[in-house]
Formats: structure tokens, C-alpha cells, sequence
């Protein structure tokens, strides 16, 4: 189903916090984009009227420094998931893997519908495009003060 931007502003911002789980082991070994999972436990708690898509925010990992990160919420369809899932890519490289840490999101902004791509190029293309569509829509001041919610280090 299409959804219209307007039709998750009443979930946004969403604010989700866990523990990172190992994924799929497909996002930085083999399209070079390593994503922070959250349990199903998290997944199970987003709204009913929660979209699945690709979205855009700030992310921190034990309530270190805060970094713009893209999300994709749903079922990969891609690969054909059979479970739902929220996997985060945080703008930043860091040295270690961080499964087993806490990981917190503020869910900003709608980027897109989940889609089902031909290949993973064309996949990794998209991401590309979904990240730096994101960085833009992250400089905008009415979503900065997000970046500085007390949510990050409480």
C-alpha cells in the first residue's frame, strides 16, 4: 500500500529504544551498510498506524553522541522476509560491532515506501539515495532540536 506522508505525522516523531540483536548478516558483509537491529520486542511496540517504509532521525548507542541515521521498517521485501523488522543505519563508522548495547532512535520523517529491488546494486543504490535525501532533510532547525532531546541520554 502507497501511504502519503501526511498519514504517519500523527506517529511522529517516534522515539524507540533496546538492545541491538544480530541481524541477517547481510548489511555490512555484503552491501557494505551495516544496520543496528532491534529485538521483536520493539518491533511489536511501534503504533498500529506505523507505516512500513524507510524513514530518517537520530540514533545513539549507550547514550553516546547522537547521529543522523536512516531506518527501514518492515519486511525486506527484497529478500522475501517473513518477519518485520526495524534495522537502523547510523551515519557514522565505528570501530566495533555493538551487539548487546542499548540503541535509541528518534524516528523523524517518511522517506519512502519498502520496495522490492531487482538486485542488491540497485538495493545499495536506493540506500545511497535514501541517505543523502536524509542528511538534507536533517538540517532543516524545526527537526535539529531533535538531535538534543534529553530521550538520547536519560
Amino acid at each position: 500500500k502507497k501511504m502519503a506522508e501526511g498519514e504517519n505525522a500523527l506517529t511522529l516523531p517516534h522515539f524507540a529504544k533496546g538492545i541491538v540483536v544480530k541481524g541477517f548478516g547481510r548489511g555490512s558483509k555484503r552491501l557494505g551498510i551495516p544496520t543496528a537491529n532491534f529485538s521483536e520486542e520493539v518491533v511489536k511496540d511501534l503504533p498500529f498506524s506505523f507505516a512500513n517504509g524507510i524513514y530518517y532521525g537520530y540514533a545513539n548507542v549507550s547514550k553516546g553522541e547522537v547521529y543522523p541515521m536512516v531506518m527501514s521498517v518492515g519486511w525486506n521485501p527484497t529478500y522475501d522476509r517473513e518477519k518485520k523488522s526495524m534495522e537502523t543505519h547510523i551515519l557514522h563508522v565505528f570501530d566495533e560491532d555493538f551487539y548487546g548495547e542499548e540503541l535509541r532512535v528518534c524516528v523523524i520523517g517518511y522517506l519512502r515506501d519498502e520496495k522490492k529491488f531487482n538486485s542488491e546494486g540497485e538495493l545499495v543504490e536506493a540506500i545511497h539515495g535514501d541517505i543523502a535525501i536524509a542528511k538534507e532533510k536533517l538540517k532543516v532547525d524545526s527537526v535539529v532540536k531533535y538531535k538534543l532531546n534529553s530521550f538520547f541520554h536519560s
